[in-house]
């Protein structure tokens, strides 16, 4: 378990799964330090986390403001990058420059770069956890652009737990999530998760707890490193229709 001593970063804590797993690391006596780009979100989600967490306004897309966040924190144990860009899928076809550049703007390059800036603070034998999508390798149509920048951080991971060793580095994908990502959907988001969660094992569509617990687990497992851990209620399992 956690100590109070022991503190955890997460990059886009303020909703969502980043605010799930602040909560579990909180719960389980970590300091925890959250950043979001929202003021009133980051306030509000402090409020929540309580006395052990703290938080600073930071936009996890300027290469130079997370340097300048994480060199004033000290020395921290974990990083989780949580950060993810616009949603919304389109055809291959009608596929524009500006799509592919929101994607690698908007989470490729934060998690990329979030992972640079804290390793002068970041101490040996701590972890960096990124967060993928299903996406990558789902060969889901209209999801290119999301499969490219997903696939393209899972494949750090190895790389970087070789090389940044003894720092562990892992990625949690999550598959289908009741965050704030598919509001895009408006009035077809309860029939669209009905229907992908009837084809999946599990069942259902996942919490953003269930994806926390998964983060936590590769914060706590010292022997584990380089690996995509999936987490979507068996979801690749399932045949196509």
């Amino acid at each position: 378990m956690g100590t109070l001593t022991e503190r955890v970063v997460i990059v886009g804590g303020t909703s969502g799964i980043g605010l799930a797993t602040a909560q579990r690391l909180v719960d389980g006596g970590r300091e925890v330090v959250v950043t979001g780009r929202n003021t009133a979100k980051l306030e509000k989600a402090l409020e929540q986390l309580g006395k052990n967490a703290s938080g600073q306004p930071v936009d996890a897309r300027d290469p130079q403001a997370l340097t300048a966040f994480f060199a004033g924190l000290g020395p921290i144990h974990h990083v989780v990058v949580t950060v993810t860009g616009e949603p919304g899928t389109k055809a291959f076809a009608e596929l524009e420059a500006a799509d592919l550049r929101e994607g690698v703007e908007g989470k490729l390059q934060p998690h990329t770069m979030t992972a640079r800036a804290a390793l002068p603070v970041l101490e040996k034998g701590g972890s960096i956890t990124f967060i993928t999508a299903a996406s990558a390798g789902a060969a889901m149509p209209g999801t290119a652009a999301l499969a490219a920048v997903n696939a393209g951080i899972e494949a750090m991971v190895p790389v970087l737990a070789v090389e940044l060793a003894p720092v562990r580095v892992n990625a949690v994908s999550p598959g289908i999530v009741d965050t704030g990502w598919w509001d895009f959907l408006g009035e077809a988001r309860t029939e669209t998760f009905a229907q992908l969660a009837s084809g999946t094992p599990a069942g259902r569509v996942g919490e953003p707890a269930d994806i926390a617990s998964a983060i936590g687990f590769l914060i706590d497992n010292t022997f584990t490193t380089g690996v995509v851990l999936r987490v979507d209620g068996g979801a690749r399992l399932a045949s196509p229709a």
